[in-house]
């Protein structure tokens, strides 16, 4: 919300109203010119704020996806580990079972 300079009566009275009037437009605009300075500033300032909250975020997300892609690997790579190893006890199984039939039919 501006806010317009207004001098006292006296002021008005010592310098006259014309001089006084001038006065006060001048503050106003020297106001007015600062105000619109600082919010070319403010959204400059935002506009660097957003683009490196929006690289920061593109590069947490980067190591987000890396780091799920390592979890995904190892993963992988231990559930191919007990396929191997449920693969030789099936194997074992079977050899097993097959050696009793044949003791049996001995």
């Amino acid at each position: 919300m501006p806010v317009t300079a207004k001098l006292s009566r006296e002021f008005y009275e010592k310098f006259g109203d014309d001089l006084t009037n001038e006065l006060v437009e001048w503050f106003n605009q020297v106001d007015a010119t600062y105000r619109t300075d600082l919010r070319d500033l403010n959204e400059l300032n935002f506009a660097r704020f957003d683009a490196k909250l929006d690289q920061r975020v593109a590069e947490l997300r980067a190591e987000i996806q890396a780091g799920l892609a390592r979890l995904e690997g190892g993963l992988i790579a231990r559930i191919g580990m007990a396929e191997g190893r449920l693969a030789r006890l099936t194997v074992i199984l079977w050899l097993s079972a097959l050696g009793a039939l044949a003791l049996i039919k001995l």
